[in-house]
């Protein structure tokens, strides 16, 4: 007599065979049938790592890079009186605080709709847009000639880059369960990072070409970097894959094998794009205050200081505004090393993401009381890289744990969408934080950076208790998924999106 098989319900209303090692044949050898299956999944989800992962990671890597290029401008070729704020009108510590600061408002307003619009128009052509529009934008940065301009330009900038990476964290979401996604996302996150090495480079380089067509080196800088982006935004357009269901780069049988491996809860491309319901249940659960505290404390406490990071590291003294592009090279390189390695300590289970969450803040403290203590720059540039290595740590680590904690296609895009957009705080508060006139100790900074911190590790004891408590719950968390799973399914007959 055969064994049992098992199903779980999917979103799309299909059913996935549970329990690999149960034999069909009742054969007492289940181990080489589950081990068959394993090697399957791995196979394909390789191909999608290739495919998809990688692409974005190369796309973030040049998005940070349009991102962050304005806190290079801000000392680039200032010693020859060609400085972006003098020629702007000579902008005092406010206005430039202002110019970082506007271009996170509407990227943090329109970020949750950006997310859901991927769904409603399919990430190729979605994506697309966002890449094309921010790359054109950027380069109009070096036209404005006065305060106002570069208000504008950088208001449009954000509003045209709003969404790209919560779109790749839902985006990814329809291909990888969550619990194989943190060493993917840490090495996502870690590539993007990494363009505070290539930016400083870049800048430096480009800080040569001053003068050169009449143009000032911090226009060469806006128009050299906004041209990746139209080339990434056209290639994405025709060959980014959607989903599974349609994907030209896996035959049916790796189609199957994949969306088997998904839980029922992940999100689904059959599904409808909104659901009140599900939109109510994510505002309504605990964990949606606590995992968004952490974003925001952390946002400003742990990221304030990397939107000003070259202006920081000039202000040490330790070498003239040409070097100090240089010299944030070394801060990001050792933050993109540790990303990947405390990723792999996740996924091999060897830590858990909340006590390395934990465990980081409390090293950012540490090195922001040292900051305030010490007066030797060579110790200050060493703690400065180290806080900057920890803060760059903590979202990749946690975005895995607030996926899970997410259950339904609508519920999946608003919970990373509103998250992502609490840490553009990091961009509205910091530079406002970190102005300059609180250098070259920045003094108020530090200890403004070390009570959020603590406000962070709070959020996250808090959040781990929460989830915590609902896993140890298991009828009450089938219930959910089973709720989760059914509304998808009742909106695949009505689906508009």
């Amino acid at each position: 007599m055969s064994s049992p098989v098992l199903y779980n319900q999917r979103d799309d209303g299909s059913q996935k065979e549970m329990g690999f090692g149960v034999s069909s044949t009742g054969s007492d050898t289940p181990s080489t049938s589950s081990q068959e299956q394993l090697d399957r999944v791995k196979a394909v989800r390789r191909k999608v790592d290739i495919k998809i992962l990688l692409w974005y990671s190369f796309v973030y890597l040049v998005m940070r890079i349009n991102v962050s290029n304005i806190s290079n401008t801000a000392i680039m070729n200032v010693e020859a009186g060609h400085g972006i704020k003098k020629q702007l009108g000579s902008l005092n510590s406010a206005q430039w605080a202002w110019v970082l600061s506007i271009f996170y408002y509407p990227y943090m307003l329109f970020e949750p709709t950006s997310t859901l619009l991927l769904k409603r128009f399919k990430p190729r052509v979605w994506m697309s847009r966002i890449m094309i529009t921010w790359g054109i934008i950027s380069m109009c940065q070096a036209a404005t000639g006065n305060y106002a301009g570069i208000l504008a330009a950088r208001f449009f900038l954000g509003l045209a880059e709003a969404g790209f990476y919560p779109g790749v964290l839902y985006h990814l979401s329809f291909w990888y369960p969550a619990d194989k996604m943190p060493l993917r996302i840490a090495f996502f996150y870690a590539c993007g990072q990494f363009s505070g090495t290539i930016s400083g480079l870049l800048a430096y380089a480009i800080s040569f070409m001053d003068g050169d067509g009449g143009l000032s080196g911090w226009r060469w800088f806006f128009i050299i970097e906004g041209i990746p982006p139209v080339l990434c935004g056209i290639y994405t357009l025709f060959f980014l894959p959607n989903y599974p269901e349609d994907s030209a780069f896996l035959d049916a049988e790796e189609t199957q094998v994949l969306l088997d491996d998904l839980p029922k809860t992940q999100p689904s491309s059959t599904a409808k794009t909104w659901n009140f319901s599900q939109a109510k249940a994510l505002f309504q659960d605990p964990t949606y205050i606590t995992f968004t505290l952490i974003w925001v404390c952390h946002a400003i406490g742990g990221w304030g200081v990397s939107t000003v990071l070259p202006t920081v590291i000039a202000d040490l003294g330790l070498t003239d505004t040409a070097i100090a592009q240089l010299m944030t090279m070394p801060t990001y390189t050792f933050g993109c090393a540790s990303l990947i390695f405390i990723g792999w300590l996740i996924h091999t289970n060897k830590a858990t993401p909340w006590v390395a969450a934990i465990a980081l803040e409390v090293v950012a403290m540490v090195c922001y009381i040292i900051l305030i203590t010490v007066k030797n720059t060579i110790v200050k540039y060493i703690f400065v890289t180290v806080a900057t290595a920890c803060s760059i740590c903590i979202y990749p680590i946690l975005w895995p744990e607030r996926i899970r904690a997410a259950h339904g296609t609508t519920t999946a895009g608003l919970a990373i969408g509103l998250t992502n957009a609490a840490a553009q705080f990091s961009g509205i508060v910091g530079p406002q934080v970190y102005q300059s006139k609180f250098g070259p100790t920045y003094r108020i900074s530090y200890i403004v950076s070390i009570a959020l911190l603590a406000g962070a590790i709070a959020s996250i004891v808090a959040t781990w208790m929460l989830v915590k408590k609902r896993d140890a719950a298991p009828t009450r968390n089938a219930s959910i998924d089973d709720e989760a799973a059914s509304q998808d399914v009742r909106n695949d007959t009505v689906s508009v999106g």
